[in-house]
């Protein structure tokens, strides 16, 4: 296990005093083991976000934190075998020297052999005559799996300065794993029918490719329906997503022959050969041996688009406060400034008795080599230092006038802010804000289109949301949350809060592309409500633009979504009440004042990653108000940060490693 300052993962352990922090490898939580002198007092779990305790246990699974032995004798006969088995430098092999280093580097694991003197497989531990295997489409797998593997060690075997071993010393190969297996008796499971040449539309079925131009070719499905003897049915995931099959198929000629079915019984009761449903299944499957053979295909493998709906428990909600972390994060050297004197940096505590008896003081170290020593008591008035890189932060000398007139230059210019504010915000209180009616039925309804279970933090936000709304005062409110971890929902929600009180909606985003998304992703959501939607961008022909320009000016477009395109001139809005600005940083000096005008007048969302200073300031001040979207959704993992030099060997890696663990990939670049 690592030692680590605070426990956050699976693998770490902190030792502070008397008490033990640890989180086992497969463990939900992590334990918080209290000790009184040499004797467990009690051992509680605890949240590693709020480090707060939750439950007491009475005990501890502990496995190991690896697959492979890591002390000295085992980091020995590593190096003794890596020496062996490859021919390069070996002195300029970081991995190599790490081990040496009693460092577990990642992906150690794939060095496995090299730990030991023979390895074993799951079937050296089985006994033969009282184990049953069962396998499915096994051939199918191993080919697939070795393909892949192959094909990365190709890939990756040229990089001198990272020499990997070959798969078949990690892995059995395909003939071996068939010798083993035979040694028990098995069960094969085969999926499908006795007819060979039946179709099975989970393999029928490749991705179909999306043009340039937004169409998609349906001659694939054409050419599988025209095969299939029975009957077929095209499953959308949502009503949004069927109407724009609907639509698709109307533009291909071939909406006819796609009628759209409440159910499958209603389906299975008429005489049609195809139809469209909407529900959600991860695969589509044929049956058939029913008299009329039935072949189900879901949109998801049509579009070869795979999204996973899971459930996940609500989780505690991670507080601002547990965001913005305080000083026990501080660590000594690290540069924090005190309100009086400037910039110092953080020496560690010290005992010191004053004639009161012994007490502790914050070492800070100014330039010059001046100390200053600070109590515990006055923590209030150091804060950590965020003017840039923290390695090169310029200390200020005790007595001298520079941190002064820094304050004073820092406090004018606060002054002109202020003033600006406070015009701003005059303006708004004197005005009446527009309160939304909120009709519980409607808004269950669309609530329960949303695919996924609500994250604490995404339902907090979405409250306050609507606690806004329904109040008489004007919204200015900051959703700030990483990408992927559903700021989208709670623009949605405001936005049908906002049309169904009959006012418009303009949603303005920073890109095209993002544009053209939150296009698709609003229409999808409201196709089942008479809500008019248009998209002002690039994406669009200037006649289509016109045609919408003119149907919002005349207030029968209920939702607008675009780029700069919705501050043009010859855009009105007759009963606009709600602005939602994605990325609020990604806009230019005109455009953010044209949005300082909007604030005085309507309800305004902004939802961003990355809030520019000014904008969380006013958050953190309360002059905005602030929710904070932390808690990431189910199969998210944590973020961790790469500087490498550019190529294209890591970002296959990265991507395929994702793809393979069934996520997704945000691959951000500035020339698209």
């Amino acid at each position: 296990y690592n030692h680590v300052s605070q426990v956050l993962t699976p693998g770490e352990y902190s030792i502070r005093g008397s008490i033990i922090d640890l989180f086992p490898m497969g463990a939900l939580l992590p334990y918080r083991i209290d000790l009184f002198d040499d004797t467990i007092d009690s051992i509680r779990t605890f949240d590693p976000d709020t480090q707060r305790s939750v439950y007491p246990v009475p005990n501890v699974k502990l496995l190991p934190g690896r697959e492979y032995p890591f002390d000295e004798a085992a980091r020995a006969a590593f190096r003794k075998n890596y020496r062996e088995t490859f021919t390069q430098d070996i002195s300029k092999i970081r991995l190599y020297k790490d081990v040496g280093a009693g460092i577990a580097a990642a992906g150690l694991e794939y060095f496995l052999p090299l730990f030991f003197e023979q390895t074993a497989t799951v079937f050296d531990y089985l006994p033969a005559q009282t184990t049953l295997v069962t396998v499915g489409d096994v051939n199918a797998s191993l080919g697939v799996f070795w393909t892949d593997v192959r094909e990365r060690y190709a890939f990756l075997k040229a990089d001198l300065e990272r020499p990997i071993l070959p798969p078949e010393s990690l892995f059995l190969s395909v003939e071996d794993w068939f010798a083993a297996s035979r040694a028990y008796p098995r069960i094969a499971v085969q999926a499908g029918s006795s007819s060979e040449s039946a179709p099975r539309v989970g393999h029928v079925l490749p991705p179909l490719a999306v043009d340039r131009k937004r169409q998609y070719p349906l001659a694939l499905l054409q050419a599988f329906t025209a095969a299939h003897s029975g009957r077929t049915v095209l499953m959308a995931e949502s009503a949004g997503r069927q109407e724009s099959l609907v639509q698709l198929l109307g533009d291909h000629g071939m909406a006819g022959e796609w009628p759209v079915f409440e159910s499958l019984p209603a389906f299975l009761a008429s005489s049609a050969v195809r139809g469209l449903l909407t529900g959600s299944l991860h695969n589509g499957f044929a049956l058939l041996d029913l008299p009329v053979p039935l072949a189900i295909i879901t949109e998801t493998e049509l579009f070869a688009l795979s999204p996973v709906r899971g459930k996940r428990k609500q989780e505690k909600s991670n507080t601002i406060e547990a965001m913005i972390k305080d000083l026990a994060e501080l660590h000594i050297g690290d540069p924090v400034v005190h309100v009086q004197h400037g910039v110092a940096r953080y020496r560690g505590l010290v005992n010191m008795d004053l004639g009161d008896g012994e007490t502790e003081f914050l070492h800070l170290a100014f330039a010059g080599e001046n100390a200053l020593y600070v109590p515990v008591s006055q923590l209030h008035s150091i804060s950590r230092y965020g003017g840039g890189n923290p390695d090169n932060a310029p200390l200020h000398s005790l007595g001298s006038p520079a941190w002064d007139k820094a304050r004073r230059k820092a406090a004018a210019q606060a002054r002109d802010t202020a003033a600006e504010l406070l015009d701003l915000y005059a303006r708004r209180a004197l005005r009446k804000g527009h309160a939304f009616d909120l009709d519980a039925n409607d808004y269950a309804d669309f609530k329960d289109s949303f695919g996924f279970e609500e994250t604490a933090d995404q339902a907090a936000a979405i409250q306050a949301v609507l606690n806004d709304m329904v109040s008489h005062r004007p919204m200015d409110r900051l959703v700030c949350g990483d990408v992927g971890f559903g700021k989208t929902e709670v623009a949605l929600r405001a936005a049908f809060i906002a049309v169904m009180g009959g006012k418009q909606v303009a949603i303005l985003a920073p890109t095209t592309l993002l544009a053209e998304q939150h296009f698709e992703t609003f229409k999808n959501r409201f196709a089942p409500w008479p809500v008019k939607i248009a998209e002002l961008s690039r994406f669009r022909s200037t006649k289509e633009i016109k045609q919408s320009v003119e149907e919002i000016n005349a207030g029968k477009v209920d939702i607008v979504i675009g780029t700069h395109k919705l501050f043009s001139s010859g855009v009105k809005y007759p009963r606009l009440g709600l602005v939602i600005i994605d990325e609020e940083h990604r806009f230019g000096v005109r455009h953010k004042e044209a949005l300082k005008a909007l604030r005085a007048e309507v309800d305004i969302l902004t939802l961003t990653a990355t809030p520019i200073p000014r904008t969380l300031g006013m958050a953190l001040e309360g002059l905005r108000d602030l929710s904070v979207i932390a808690t990431a959704p189910q199969r998210r993992l944590a973020i961790k940060t790469f500087v490498r030099t550019e190529g294209t060997g890591v970002i296959r890696e990265a991507v395929l490693r994702e793809l393979k663990r069934g996520g997704q990939v945000y691959f951000l670049h500035n020339e698209v």
